[in-house]
């Protein structure tokens, strides 16, 4: 076990104020492999403080120079991307080669997505008499999850520093070693003292003194929509800037002219991918009366092929919490045929694929996030009733539509109530807008969306 200490504030990794720490535990075998400091709010105080000093200057460092910056950051996070992948999987138990493949590599283009941007972006504009200018913010308060615990900091840090606000950043308590490798990946890039600062701590104190300090100048959270709520309240009562990325329950709708197998092999791939730990996860499989059964068949199968192939959740809490799910499902009737309730090993966070059938609409596991390897296979009658079941949630994140023709899955999409639909197995894009609708969120993150975040604009007339 390592004990770290410090928090990096203004360049420097400073003494934490106060002696609590935070225990890190490997998910896989419940071991503590280190600890970092609890932070409190008198931490929060000295970052804000930190990056407060530091915007004026960074504020007015030209973008192509910040641009530098950001292809440096991304330079540094290419040449440590395995001691990252290694990190992710000691404290959330993630295998090693999803590690490397997603949460390594795709911080790294989105770093470079940012490096990009910083010196094709408009931050300055003439429209008829007026000359717009887009501004940053000021000082981000970015408090990021467990789930991705690279990519959530890069994905709020890069765009911000390429707008020119300085941050601090307040990582989920569950991943926190990641955060530090970033802090360190930061310096080393010779981005200048005070513009990136980092505080560990529990999300009652270190999270809620971030959001609620007078200094910080805008939020972004990526988390629970309960928390985001939160953190939402306290933001606006200071008429702060608010970017909240939520939860989701998305609908993989697979329309009766797409190829079944594949739709329902990706559709399952998708839900068990992290273990099931992905907020834009498509977590409600919607398939036409005709062919469900035979999609019920599929999916049990390829779940079943998962087994032991994916990693635990990430902690004793949460997987406490998606096994009473799980036991929600099947005591509201569900039909279990893949997985269930009971721990696979005698140790570590793990949790059955599983796969329900015969679920409907208003049963909690088809309402409510479970984050985790669960799966729910509903029946719809026709495309009005698909459309119906699909956006009859709170959430908005994301989806999935299947058909044989894409112009017929894309009229489908336009009509989702969702942030984000892929179509026929569409790739990821760092550069495509990714927020919700209704409790989903507010704001968008990656590419000029993401960016435009970051900024206020101001007119000069003439």
């Amino acid at each position: 076990m390592k004990a770290h200490d410090g928090m990096y504030i203004g360049g420097a990794w400073r003494p934490a104020a106060g002696d609590e720490v935070i225990e890190v535990v490997n998910p896989v075998d419940e071991q503590i492999v280190a600890t970092v400091p609890a932070g409190t709010a008198e931490d929060v105080d000295a970052a804000v403080r930190a990056a407060r000093a530091a915007f004026p200057v960074w504020a007015a460092t030209p973008p192509a120079e910040r641009a530098a910056r950001l292809a440096a950051l991304r330079d540094v996070l290419e040449a440590r991307k395995d001691e990252i992948a290694e990190t992710v999987t000691a404290e959330l138990g993630s295998p090693l080669a999803l590690s490397k493949a997603v949460h390594a590599s795709v911080p790294i283009a989105v770093a470079a997505s940012y490096a990009d941007l910083a010196t094709t972006y408009a931050f300055e504009e003439k429209a008829g008499n007026s000359t717009i200018h887009h501004e940053p913010v000021g000082v981000v308060g970015a408090i990021t999850p467990w789930n991705y615990p690279l990519h959530q900091i890069v994905a709020k840090v890069a765009p911000a520093l390429a707008a020119g606000c300085t941050v601090v950043v307040k990582p989920a308590e569950d991943t926190p070693l990641t955060a530090r490798l970033f802090a360190e990946a930061v310096h080393e890039a010779g981005i200048p003292a005070g513009v990136f600062n980092l505080v560990t701590g529990l999300g009652p104190v270190a999270g809620q003194a971030l959001a609620e300090h007078p200094g910080t100048d805008m939020i972004s959270f990526t988390g629970s929509t309960a928390v985001g709520k939160r953190i939402g309240a306290l933001a606006g009562a200071a008429v702060k800037r608010v970017a909240l990325e939520l939860g989701g329950k998305s609908a993989n709708v697979i329309l009766p002219s797409a190829d079944l197998a594949r739709a329902v092999n990706v559709g399952v791939a998708n839900v068990m991918s992290n273990s099931g730990q992905t907020c834009s996860a498509w977590t409600r499989m919607l398939v036409h009366r005709d062919q469900y059964d035979e999609a019920v068949q599929i999916a049990a199968a390829a779940a079943g092929k998962y087994g032991d192939r994916i990693g635990p959740v990430v902690s004793a809490r949460q997987q406490a919490r998606v096994r009473g799910y799980i036991e929600k499902g099947i005591a509201e009737g569900a039909r279990l045929v893949a997985g269930g309730p009971d721990a696979p090993r005698e140790r570590g966070y793990f949790v059955r694929p599983t796969v329900f059938a015969d679920v409907t609409p208003e049963m909690t596991i088809a309402q409510e996030e479970i984050f985790g390897p669960v799966l729910c296979v509903l029946r719809y009658e026709d495309e009005e009733d698909a459309l119906r079941i699909a956006n009859g949630t709170v959430y908005g994140l994301a989806g999935a539509v299947w058909a044989g023709d894409e112009a017929e899955a894309v009229a489908f999409a336009r009509r989702m109530d969702t942030g984000q639909v892929d179509i026929n197995g569409g790739r990821f894009n760092p550069l495509a807008p990714f927020g919700g609708y209704k409790q989903s969120g507010v704001g968008r993150e990656l590419g000029r969306h993401g960016l435009a975040e970051y900024l206020q604009t101001k007119s000069l007339q003439f």
